[in-house]
């Protein structure tokens, strides 16, 4: 928090919740003023179905007033390419769409705001604007884009369905860049928990491990406020809580609707506070090198940047425990701190995720390109971790 105690808290995205809410896409987004929909995913929920369940909540709506699907791009790839967005926004304009439907993880609704973006402001290359890394606007600068927009997670991890930023792998310079601005986040989030059941263990993991760095993160931030901590705390409380639970049982309904709201929430405070985020800082880098999943590298890193940067997270550590469901035991400082890293190893082992990056063939003769990219990550700049660290960090996440 500033010195003055000033801070702003936005929640633009609307939440729509609960199982089977999928029914409701074509009447919100009638509601919205859509006549055209893109529908936006990727080729793996294509193969499972998930997108031909979305498609048939149309089948019903051919009255004259409600929107109409007029196309489903499904090429979206992991770390959500440049080129990828480029040629989604081409094929919207190819089929005149006026509404954007988003169907899948952090990469899919990311790239839908890139989309979006793109269509406003007539960019046929959305690497132009990432040139800096990331591309901030602010309100009154910043408005609205006119395009209904609608988003509908299917997993429990990143909570982009309610973040006004967009990370995009810009593929010509080999960075993961970004978009932050008002108005970016969809105007909707539709949380139907029917959409994650049967996700397999590992990438329910993951994605639950890239939802509680987010809300421990924010819970940290110097930035941090009662309305963040209200979102960051229990989305933490809920994560630790309910991960193990939806890992061991894939079609554990009520698990898997906890986890999408703790994911929803925790996005939400993270964004509002944001400031010192140091496991995101080696997730993207580590994750533009070696192309490791978001959700696995914030896994891999959590308990090892804090425990490498202890004057970051000692000062948070009552509040972390707290976020952890964890009771203080008479400990405080850095002590209560090494058992709040221990919770989070112990976690790590419950739900199986990855604690190392041997996996991605990570080796240490890349040292010296990885110390370079963690430091010149655009999301540096507000806490920028010094080499010797981030050489530390590297040698203990190679493992």
């Amino acid at each position: 928090m500033s010195n003055t105690g000033y801070f702003q808290y936005n929640m633009r995205t609307v939440v729509h919740s609960g199982c089977g809410a999928i029914v409701r896409i074509p009447a919100l987004l009638q509601g919205m003023g859509a006549r055209r929909v893109l529908l936006i995913s990727d080729p793996g929920l294509k193969a499972v179905g998930i997108v031909d369940r979305v498609v048939s909540c149309f089948d019903n709506w051919q009255s004259g007033t409600m929107p109409t699907l007029a196309g489903v791009y499904t090429d979206i790839p992991p770390d959500a390419h440049s080129s990828a967005v480029n040629q989604c926004a081409a094929y919207a304009r190819e089929i005149a769409a006026d509404a954007i439907l988003a169907v899948g993880g952090g990469s899919v609704l990311d790239a839908s705001k890139a989309v979006k973006y793109a269509l406003q402001h007539q960019v046929l290359n959305i690497a132009d604007m990432l040139q800096s890394g990331i591309r901030s606007e602010s309100w009154p600068a910043a408005t609205h884009s006119g395009i209904p927009h609608l988003a509908v997670p299917t997993t429990a991890g990143t909570g982009a369905e309610a973040s006004n930023a967009a990370v995009i792998y810009n593929e010509e310079v080999g960075i993961k860049g970004g978009i932050v601005a008002p108005y970016l986040e969809p105007d909707i989030a539709v949380l139907d928990a029917q959409l994650t059941l049967g996700l397999p263990p590992g990438l329910t993991a993951s994605t639950g491990m890239d939802a509680l760095t987010h809300a421990l993160e924010g819970v940290a931030s110097p930035n941090a406020n009662p309305f963040t901590d209200a979102h960051c705390m229990m989305a933490a409380q809920l994560i630790e809580k309910n991960l193990p639970l939806a890992v061991a049982n894939g079609q554990d309904l009520d698990a898997r609707h906890q986890m999408l709201t703790a994911s929803c929430m925790a996005i939400d405070g993270y964004v509002a506070s944001l400031n010192a985020t140091p496991v995101h800082n080696c997730a993207h880098a580590f994750g533009a090198l070696f192309h490791i999943p978001h959700g696995d590298a914030n896994g891999v890193f959590l308990p090892i940047v804090m425990e490498a940067l202890p004057e970051l997270y000692i000062p948070n550590a009552e509040r972390l425990a707290q976020a952890l469901n964890m009771q203080a035991g008479g400990n405080s400082g850095e002590a209560l701190l090494q058992d709040v890293i221990g919770r989070i190893r112990q976690l790590q082992q419950q739900i199986g995720c990855a604690t190392d990056l041997k996996r991605w063939d990570v080796s240490a003769d890349r040292l010296e390109e990885i110390v370079m990219a963690v430091a010149t990550d655009p999301i540096a700049m507000f806490y920028p971790i010094p080499p010797e660290k981030i050489a530390e960090i590297t040698v203990k996440a190679i493992g």
